[in-house]
């Protein structure tokens, strides 16, 4: 706690009188785009298991929430305690089988009274898609729409069923570009797209880690071949796909 006073104490500063002019002119609406940046930062650390990285990156992450409540706190809103107040509160009370003495019978026992205790809280919504944000990836909305979805029995019963219906928006997608209607090529795709969340989804893989992950793998593997190629003193543009392909695999084979 001693830290976290200090860590606030900055903060004030850095937005006191004679603080930093920077910090001094940031504003709810400024700080958005930090605030999304250093959220992924934190998850590009987990992905590389990088202990140091994480704590470094948890600490950036932390200083933007600071950030924020410095803000409502010089608009006499809130301030750090009460946000951590609050969130102490709403877990104790979704959580009566761990600080109470209440008894679950199973997850789904558990979920309906996790909605329960939601719509105790003002948070009753008139769909039960509401509640996802806007501002999420795509991937990441799809798939928590999907489930969503899925709760309430708006799922197939089996792997063979998705991929039928995979199929047939694969057929769609190849009809619409036979047809050469960019707006058609365009839908079909989202389609497609939304189709491989579900199948992720109904095998219980994230989309959106699934999909950084590979971007991860992309970028080692087109960095070796860039780097055999300058070892070669050669350029890119001057390799076959042949040779690129073979050195493609190469770099798969010493993630093995």
């Amino acid at each position: 706690m001693a830290n976290l006073k200090k860590l606030i104490d900055i903060m004030s500063a850095l937005r006191g009188e004679k603080g930093c002019p920077w910090d001094k002119e940031q504003t709810r609406d400024s700080l958005k785009p930090f605030l999304l940046e250093e959220t992924y930062e934190v998850l590009e650390a987990l992905d590389e298991g990088d202990s140091e990285k994480i704590k470094e990156e948890l600490g950036d992450l932390l200083f933007q929430i600071i950030f924020h409540c410095q803000i409502a706190r010089e608009r006499k809103e809130f301030d750090i305690s009460d946000v951590i107040d609050k969130i102490s509160r709403k877990m104790l009370n979704r959580h009566p089988h761990v600080f109470g003495k209440t008894k679950f019978k199973n997850k789904q026992h558990f979920r309906k009274y996790w909605e329960e205790e939601k719509n105790r809280e003002g948070k009753k919504r008139e769909s039960i898609l509401e509640g996802v944000p806007k501002a999420l990836p795509s991937l990441l909305r799809a798939h928590k729409l999907q489930k969503k979805a899925a709760r309430v029995g708006f799922d197939w019963e089996k792997t063979e069923d998705v991929f039928k219906k995979m199929n047939e928006e694969l057929k769609e997608f190849r009809k619409a570009l036979k047809n050469k209607k960019q707006s058609e090529i365009e839908d079909e795709l989202g389609d497609i797209f939304f189709m491989l969340v579900n199948i992720s989804r109904f095998v219980g893989v994230n989309p959106e880690n699934a999909l950084r992950k590979t971007i991860s793998k992309f970028i080692s593997r087109f960095r070796y071949i860039e780097m055999k190629a300058a070892d070669k003193k050669r350029s890119l543009s001057d390799m076959t796909l042949k040779e690129m392909d073979a050195l493609w695999d190469e770099a798969k084979k010493r993630e093995k």
